[in-house]
């Protein structure tokens, strides 16, 4: 069954010819914010895997630089840790709900000094870290040989042991105040930076 629709139906959407042109400006205009927009704060760099991607905030510099100082930099990427994996598609609605809530808090420069992470993040880091290191946490040679193995694998985080793992005891942006990390480009074309000189 095909459903047909009446052409009068969507002409009653459009505005009055005279209110057309000023309307399609503005719209116009909003796209074009829009874009701008996704452009200057290197959206698509969220697409993406890259550790790099988590200095474009400069305030998660420590964590960036501890991570890169740290063995779990030879097998992991922040999302590896960060970010559900058990789907797809659990893995970027988490990605984009988090970002949006980054996002809103630096662009409102509401940032902490002193970073803590939310108790829905900590959840999806200590999944992770079990999902990574399964074989350790059920060995039994360590169940036999390390007293109170068993107990202390349940009901608490991997990090309330391992606290300097990977992070260190990194909190704010003044614990690592020389940390080298890799500066994000800028987003300004290079006709506008010429143009502004």
């Amino acid at each position: 069954m095909l459903i047909s629709i009446d052409p009068t139906m969507l002409k009653s959407f459009l505005p009055p010819p005279r209110w057309q042109f000023p309307v399609m400006i503005t719209i116009a205009i909003f796209v074009g914010l829009a874009l701008f927009t996704f452009k200057v704060s290197n959206a698509p760099s969220y697409l993406s895997d890259k550790p790099e991607t988590c200095v474009n905030c400069h305030i998660m510099a420590p964590q960036y630089a501890t991570w890169k100082h740290s063995s779990h930099r030879e097998w992991t990427t922040c999302n590896d840790c960060h970010v559900p994996q058990d789907n797809v598609f659990n893995t970027y609605y988490f990605k984009a709900k988090d970002g949006l809530r980054h996002a809103t808090v630096f662009t409102m420069r509401a940032e902490p000094e002193v970073i803590f992470i939310k108790d829905e993040g900590a959840e999806v880091v200590h999944q992770n870290c079990i999902r990574c290191h399964h074989q350790q946490i059920t060995d039994s040679k360590l169940g036999a040989g390390v007293a109170n193995h068993t107990a202390h694998t349940q009901d608490r985080k991997c990090w309330e042991c391992h606290r300097e793992v990977p992070h260190g005891r990194v909190n704010s942006i003044s614990s690592t105040p020389n940390a080298r990390v890799p500066l994000p480009e800028s987003p300004v074309p290079d006709w506008l930076k010429k143009y502004t000189k």
